[in-house]
């Protein structure tokens, strides 16, 4: 391999790892939701609480670490489409991405 072939390599990973690092940033803004008077992030981790708790109303800490008492499904609801739908978007871009690479 000669100078140029491995500058180009390493200017290409460089790039998709730039823009693999922007759409992280792009979309992890679109997690963070404001509900039932507090501040929640759409995760793996509140929406699995939520689905398995079994009372109407929880109390949860939110993004400012304030207790809130909301009602579960509502909340649950509300941040699985959120995840849902955030996540397809990104999904999709990601693959733009890996195709152009």
């Amino acid at each position: 391999m000669d100078t140029k072939t491995l500058i180009n390599e390493a200017k290409a990973r460089f790039n998709h790892n730039s823009a693999k690092a922007y759409l992280k940033d792009k979309h992890d803004s679109k997690f963070i939701v404001a509900d039932q008077g507090g501040l929640w992030r759409a995760n793996i981790e509140t929406i699995n609480f939520l689905s398995y708790s079994t009372d109407e109303h929880v109390i949860l800490i939110d993004n400012f670490d304030n207790p809130v008492k909301v009602e579960r499904t509502s909340l649950l609801t509300k941040l699985s489409d959120i995840y849902r739908n955030v996540m397809e978007e990104w999904h999709n871009e990601w693959i733009n991405l890996e195709n152009k690479r």
